[in-house]
Formats: C-alpha cells, sequence, structure tokens
C-alpha cells in the first residue's frame, strides 16, 4: 500500500506542478477558444489541461516501475499497451483542443488507440455469462468487444465533461472505486491478474487529484478533449484488464467455491458488473444525448445544452451544487457495486444505498436549498456557505452619509477612501464582485 500511495501522491504532485506552465503555453499557443452558446462558464478560459495530465501518468508509471513489488506488473505488456494508446489519444486531443477535428474523424483515432492496445495485449479474453458460464472469446470478438468499451467509455467521459470539476471529479471517485476491488482480489485473493488494473486505477486516481485544485469552480484550466480522452481511455484500460484478464474460474475458486446458485455466481459477474456501475453516471447521459438528437433530427455529435449537468442548473442548482449532486450519485453507484461484491449477503448494504438514493432526491429536489456551515467551521468553507451577519444601518445616517458625500464632490473635495478589500484567487473578493468588473462599474460612473 505504501508503493500505490507513493505513486498516487508522485502522479498528483506532477499533474498540479505542470498545469501551471501548461496554463501559460496554451495562453500563448492561442488555445483559448471563445465562449460557445452552450458553454456555462463566462469568461474564456485555456484548454490542454491534458499536457499536465499525460506527465503525470508518465510519471506514475515512471516511479512504479522502479518500486519492488510493482516493478513486476512490468514484466507483462499491458502498461507498454496502456502508454501506447494514451499517447495516440492524447496527442488526438491536443490537435482538437488547438485546431479542432471532425467528429468522424476523432472516433476513428479513438479506435486506432484502442486496437493498439489490444495488438500488444490489453484485450478481453473471455466474459462470464449468466446460465451459460466463463465463455471464451476469438481474438475477432475479443478485439471488437474491447474496441466498443473503449470507445464508449472515452465518449462518455468527454460528454460529461461540461461544468467545473465535473469529468475530474467523477472520474477521481471511479478509479477510487475500482482500486478497491481490484487491490483486494489481488493481495486478498493472491490474484496476480489485477495487479496491472489496480496500478493505472491509482494512476488515474493521481492524475484526477492533481488536476482538480486548478479545475474546480471558477476553473482557472480546462482538461480539453486532451484530458477527458485520457481518462477515459485509463478508466477503460482498467476495466478490460480487470473483465477480460482475470480468470472467472480462478477467482470463483479464490472466494470458496460454488455455494447457492445466486450469490456463488456474484463474484465472477462483479469484474463484467463493476466497469459499468463506475460509468453508469457518464454512460446514462450519452445514451440520452444519443437519443435525444436522433429524435431531434440532428446529428449524435452535434452539441447541445440537454446533458445532465446542464438540466440541473436549469431547474436552480448552482454550478457547484449541481457538482456535487453528480458527485454524490457516482460515489452511491460505485460504491455500493463495491459493497456488493464483499458481501452481496448483507442487509444493510442494501438498505444502505436505499436510504442515501432518497436523501439524493430529496437533494435534488431542493435547489434553492444552501447549506450554511458552522461556526466553527467558517474558515475552512468558501465564502458563500458563511453565515454573514451584517448590522442593518439607521436610515438618518445612509441619508446624512449621502449628503455629506455629495456636498464634498461639489465643493471639490476628495471623496474618503474606502480599505481595500484583499483580492483572492482570479480577482474574486469575499464580499463583492471580482474587482475586473467593479473596475468596469466605477469607470462608467466617471463617465
Amino acid at each position: 500500500m505504501r508503493e500505490y500511495l507513493l505513486t498516487l501522491c508522485v502522479t498528483a504532485a506532477v499533474t498540479y506542478l505542470l498545469t501551471g506552465p501548461v496554463r501559460k503555453f496554451a495562453i500563448a499557443a492561442g488555445a483559448v477558444p471563445e465562449i460557445r452558446a452552450r458553454d456555462v462558464h463566462r469568461e474564456p478560459t485555456p484548454r490542454l489541461g491534458g499536457i499536465a495530465m499525460f506527465g503525470g501518468l508518465c510519471a506514475g508509471l515512471l516511479v512504479a516501475s522502479h518500486l519492488t513489488n510493482l516493478k513486476s506488473v512490468f514484466e507483462s505488456n499491458e502498461p507498454r499497451a496502456l502508454l501506447s494508446g494514451a499517447a495516440l489519444i492524447w496527442l488526438l486531443g491536443v490537435l482538437d483542443d488547438k485546431w479542432g477535428v471532425d467528429a468522424l474523424v476523432k472516433l476513428g483515432g479513438q479506435m486506432i488507440a484502442a486496437g493498439v492496445m489490444v495488438l500488444q495485449g490489453l484485450t478481453i479474453l473471455w466474459i462470464p455469462i449468466p446460465g451459460v458460464g466463463t465463455v471464451s472469446l476469438t481474438p475477432m470478438q475479443g478485439t471488437l468487444l474491447t474496441v466498443a468499451l473503449v470507445v464508449i467509455t472515452i465518449n462518455a467521459v468527454n460528454f460529461v465533461d461540461g461544468l467545473d470539476g465535473l469529468a475530474s471529479g467523477m472520474v477521481c471517485i471511479a478509479a477510487a472505486a475500482f482500486f478497491m476491488y481490484a487491490y483486494r482480489m489481488w493481495f486478498g485473493y493472491g490474484i496476480e491478474a489485477a495487479a496491472p488494473a489496480t496500478l493505472f486505477s491509482v494512476v488515474l486516481m493521481g492524475m484526477c487529484v492533481g488536476f482538480l485544485p486548478h479545475n474546480m469552480h471558477p476553473a482557472r484550466i480546462f482538461m480539453g478533449d486532451s484530458g477527458s480522452m485520457l481518462i477515459g481511455l485509463v478508466l477503460a484500460a482498467g476495466a478490460v484488464s480487470v473483465t477480460g484478464q482475470v480468470d472467472p474460474d480462478l477467482l470463483n475458486s479464490k472466494v470458496g467455491g460454488l455455494r447457492e446458485a445466486t450469490h456463488a455466481m456474484v463474484p465472477v459477474y462483479i469484474p463484467l458488473l463493476l466497469p459499468l456501475t463506475i460509468i453508469a453516471v457518464p454512460v446514462a447521459d450519452l445514451i440520452l444525448a444519443i437519443v435525444r438528437r436522433t429524435w431531434q433530427g440532428q446529428s449524435p455529435f452535434a452539441a447541445d445544452r440537454g446533458h445532465l449537468h446542464h438540466r440541473l442548473l436549469e431547474i436552480g442548482h448552482s454550478h457547484s451544487r449541481a457538482v456535487l449532486i453528480m458527485y454524490f450519485w457516482s460515489a452511491l453507484i460505485a460504491f455500493g457495486a463495491v459493497a456488493y461484491s464483499v458481501n452481496n449477503a448483507s442487509m444493510w448494504i442494501v438498505l444502505s444505498i436505499t436510504l442515501l438514493s432518497a436523501v439524493g432526491l430529496v437533494l435534488l429536489l431542493l435547489p434553492r436549498f444552501r447549506p450554511r456551515a458552522p461556526r466553527w467551521a467558517e474558515r475552512m468553507v468558501p465564502p458563500r456557505y458563511r453565515r454573514v451577519v451584517r448590522a442593518p444601518a439607521a436610515p438618518e445616517t445612509v441619508i446624512d452619509d449621502a449628503v455629506t458625500a455629495a456636498d464634498g464632490a461639489a465643493a471639490g473635495e476628495p471623496a474618503e477612501e474606502r480599505e481595500p478589500v484583499p483580492v483572492g484567487v482570479h480577482g474574486a473578493t469575499a464580499i463583492g464582485d471580482r474587482s475586473r468588473f467593479a473596475d468596469h462599474r466605477r469607470a462608467d460612473s466617471h463617465h
């Protein structure tokens, strides 16, 4: 576990430190697209954040290859296959962020990246089918299924990347849940085939954790397609490694052999179901978008403002609240599946998931509710969650101050200078609008 934590910290640190210079490079290179009709941000923001995330990926794999317990993972071709596919999809994303790439060309590039990974051994070899058992796939079937899973995951993550911090946070949650399951299979059951997926999920967590501080609302930089397609491919690679490389019969023997008919097959099918539960929310958004656009006679790749996060904004949720709600549902589905794989016969797991689902529905129905932090925790939360108490000024005092200020201005006396308000990140303050907007208003008043 210490080596995994070291890999996580190195990946996160490299990604975090590279994001600042990458932001300056993106601005200098002109990778700052104009605001489109479907965008929710109000200021032009640079892209190409995927460059920093790819640097973190390379650093994490490099460090892991020199660690004692993780060195054995690199004896297989899976890390090399991941790096090759990631380099191709990252390069395609960089070109799209800077100059724009046609949707069909981008789809072809995604299929080529998935095919490169298949050629190097990262493919699905067998799948468990209910009522039939483990079914070995032919090379053609494994290739088609692997390419389909990779392309679907990449586009699902790309579709959900519509709010500040949404895609990176959701993928980080999915990677954490995936790590818990893969780590348990490797060190809990001794299945060495789960080692690459465990490493992939740790590196993916580090990439997202390192980029999130720069991408939280208000975002200073976007990951762009170079980042969203990259983390989607890494997530899909872990899913393919667990689903297709771990022998279901071996897993079934490790957990105690056949038991009752229903309970015995659960550990076998979890590797097949867990990747689907992890990307359940992005895939649902992807399917709804395709159906909606096709129904309206549009191309499935046409952009619009009908995604799930756009709907949350339309019903009254704030930007941060919409992101947190999407985090909640992703964590509930992913960690619920992991908990069910540990003990599928426990009733409290089902009851807990049901209770949390009810809480999530209540949050969806209260878009105007704004939580307030307790007094002792106000210094640790953003200003909008603090209990600001302002003493009302007396009407006479307000009138007298206004008259005095007007008389002073008429006499040519300088107005009383106010104490400057410290400006925080992005020019935002705790009590007012951003300074540049305030400067514009003051300039207009002088005119």
